[in-house]
Order: C-alpha cells, then sequence, then structure tokens
C-alpha cells in the first residue's frame, strides 16, 4: 500500500497532515464487533451474496452508532472489476466508498476466477471503506487521503474487529512525501 502524494494548497495539506498524523481511533464493544465480523465470515464462506450484504449492514450499524454518524448504505457485489492499462498490467477494484452519495460498494468474487473473496481480504476492505466515510462524517475532512494515519486507522479497526493482535505499519520513504508499506519489516516487529 501507498501513500498518495500530498496536495496542493494550504488547508488541503493541513488536512493531508492532519489525517497522516492521526494514528489511533477509538474502538468499539470487541464482543460486538467481533460478533458481527464473524457473521460476515460465515456468510462469506457460504458464498451467499444476500447473506453478506445483510451482516455488513449490520456491522456497518453498530459501527456507525459507537462513532455516531450516520450508517453507509453498502451494496456486495460479485466479481471484482477487471481494468487493463496497456504497457502496465491490470488492476482489481476491491471496493469504494462515493462521497457524495456516503455508499459503501464491496467486492465479494475474484475477477478471473470468481471465487469467493478470502474473509481477511473482504474485511479490510470494508474497513478501509468505512473509515474513509468516517474521515467526511466524524472527522470533517473535505477529502479522505491515503496517508500513514488513514491506513493505521484501518488497521486498528481490521485488527479489533477481527481479534487479531495489531502491529504498527513500518513505512519506507517512497518520494517526495509519499509512504509505502514495509511489510516485511512490519511483520519482524515486535
Amino acid at each position: 500500500m501507498v501513500t498518495e502524494r500530498p496536495p496542493r494548497g494550504r488547508l488541503r495539506l493541513s488536512e493531508f497532515h492532519r489525517s497522516d498524523q492521526m494514528l489511533d481511533l477509538p474502538l468499539p464493544s470487541a464482543e460486538s464487533c467481533r460478533t458481527l465480523a464473524a457473521a460476515i465470515e460465515a456468510a462469506l464462506s457460504a458464498g451467499d451474496r444476500q447473506a453478506v450484504g445483510e451482516a455488513c449492514r449490520a456491522f456497518l450499524d453498530e459501527l456507525s452508532r459507537f462513532y455516531k454518524v450516520t450508517a453507509p448504505p453498502i451494496t456486495v457485489l460479485e466479481a471484482r472489476p477487471l481494468r487493463h492499462y496497456e504497457g502496465v498490467g491490470s488492476m482489481e477494484l476491491f471496493g469504494d466508498y462515493h462521497p457524495q452519495t456516503k455508499t459503501i460498494r464491496v467486492w465479494m468474487r475474484t475477477a478471473v476466477r470468481q471465487k469467493v473473496t478470502s474473509f481477511g481480504t473482504f474485511l479490510s476492505t470494508l474497513c478501509h471503506e468505512f473509515c474513509h466515510h468516517l474521515d467526511y462524517e466524524m472527522l470533517r475532512f473535505r477529502d479522505s487521503y491515503h496517508t500513514r494515519g488513514f491506513y493505521e486507522r484501518v488497521a486498528a479497526l481490521y485488527h479489533h474487529a477481527r481479534g487479531t493482535p495489531r502491529k504498527r505499519l513500518v513505512w519506507a520513504p517512497l518520494g517526495p512525501g509519499q509512504w509505502r508499506i514495509d511489510w516485511r519489516s512490519t511483520r519482524l516487529a515486535p
């Protein structure tokens, strides 16, 4: 994962830096969060799109109550879209958030083989898109940037919901003001 380049403009840059420095997120009850995440996992294992959608709605409703924001509508779709870029390769879209409609979309199957996505990947995507929602609704950012802080907040929510130990992400510089996660160092960190 790579951070975005810092934007131009004093106001946007200030917001970008605020997001970058915000590494933690208050977290809801572990028990309810993990119970709702387990329901998503069960529905995903069954490959039932409607059940996955209902479980995701319940999960997002609980998070939204805790963060005191409106629950974003969610659409669970089948196979991920695959985009080809000449000379570069291809890219799958795992999920997205639309700030104008405050809507989350997530895809539950891989693009090529159309197999059900792993629970970890799916939950991570759902937490990622919900954190975009929080950036707009709770933190009142004008934009939701992919900063180091954003990825740290996503990781906090994901590991809390999954019940796995959280490690701080280790960052390596990529270019002026841009960073990438050093996964090897992150895995080796205590």
